[in-house]
């Protein structure tokens, strides 16, 4: 009789739980990359969402939406039903730099998403078309002050990484060129190879190959340390130009009401794709920075997106004024 009590016990405990929790996921998972394919947050996104798919034994599908510097992607998916079936990836463009580049804005970053995970972070590389007549980042700097707004900077949209980041590069420089923005870095970078735009700031993890293939010139590397995917390219401090030292990163976001058992199954998942030793190479060959430890909880994520939008605002309205 209290065996059969205890199971009975058991049973209503277990019908208890939340539905998601105990069947999630049922279905595939769309993911939203909010740029076009083929650039450096659709690579990481493609590279985790494999193994992440093993893991939650349902396949997470690409969903890329482009538009409004990453904005408009985001904000579909900030909108999205609450049940995990919808997430994004996001970075530091959406999630850091847009309070500063768009007043209207319709999402807060810091409080209208379940943040999931950090991806990976991402260098920041300047770059120029293979026909550059520079050949270092110093005859870079004259070249570009000299030109004026006779150059054009490619960028992904107001709002993205190569622009924020470009808009940054060209206040320190004290430069004011003609920005062309596209739909993402995939289609700008393209247009750097052959040739139609002059130079950008991009993530590593989309230049990297181009680089070593020769296919555009590399000036220097924004972070501390070079980087091992490209160990002869050197920092911006050792090339002269010290204030110019900026990493973007990568990372999976949830709309604000999902339930904290369906982040903690996608946050175990992704913790599991970036130890995964086919993903790690991946991203280690493309110069990407894998996240370790407590790095890689969500509660973590949602202190580097406050930090990142107060870091951001500042310097970006800075740099605008002066650029007028």
């Amino acid at each position: 009789m209290k065996r059969s009590v205890i199971i009975a016990a058991a049973l209503a405990a277990m019908a208890a739980l939340p539905a998601a929790a105990q069947t999630y996921p049922t279905k595939p998972i769309t993911m939203i990359v909010p740029f076009a394919a083929g650039g450096p947050t659709d690579i990481v996104a493609r590279i985790v969402a494999e193994p992440m798919s093993r893991t939650l034994g349902q396949q997470i599908v690409i969903e890329n939406v482009a538009g409004a510097g990453g904005t408009t992607g985001i904000t579909r998916g900030a909108g999205a039903a609450a049940d995990g079936y919808t997430i994004m990836m996001g970075h530091m463009g959406t999630h850091g730099a847009a309070p500063a580049l768009y007043p209207n804005l319709k999402y807060n970053p810091a409080r209208d998403f379940a943040p999931v995970g950090l991806a990976a972070g991402t260098p920041i590389v300047i770059v120029a078309s293979k026909g550059h007549p520079a050949n270092n980042l110093q005859e870079f700097i004259a070249w570009a002050k000299k030109q004026g707004d006779k150059s054009n900077h490619a960028h992904a949209g107001v709002g993205s990484v190569s622009h924020s980041t470009g808009i940054l590069l060209n206040s320190i420089m004290d430069t004011k060129p003609t920005f062309i923005p596209y739909t993402g870095t995939g289609p700008a970078l393209n247009d750097l190879v052959s040739g139609q735009v002059d130079y950008m700031t991009d993530q590593i993890v989309n230049v990297v190959g181009q680089i070593t293939a020769g296919s555009i010139k590399a000036f220097a590397i924004a972070t501390p340390q070079r980087s091992p995917a490209l160990p002869n390219l050197p920092t911006t401090r050792e090339a002269g130009l010290n204030n110019y030292e900026v990493s973007a990163w990568n990372a999976i976001f949830a709309p604000k009401a999902v339930s904290d058992d369906v982040v903690k199954r996608l946050n175990d998942a992704l913790v599991k794709a970036l130890d995964d030793p086919n993903a790690r190479k991946r991203l280690d060959d493309l110069g990407g920075v894998i996240p370790e430890g407590a790095d890689r909880t969500p509660a973590a994520l949602q202190k580097l997106v406050e930090s990142e939008v107060a870091r951001w605002t500042p310097v970006l309205k800075e740099a605008m004024a002066n650029a007028k």
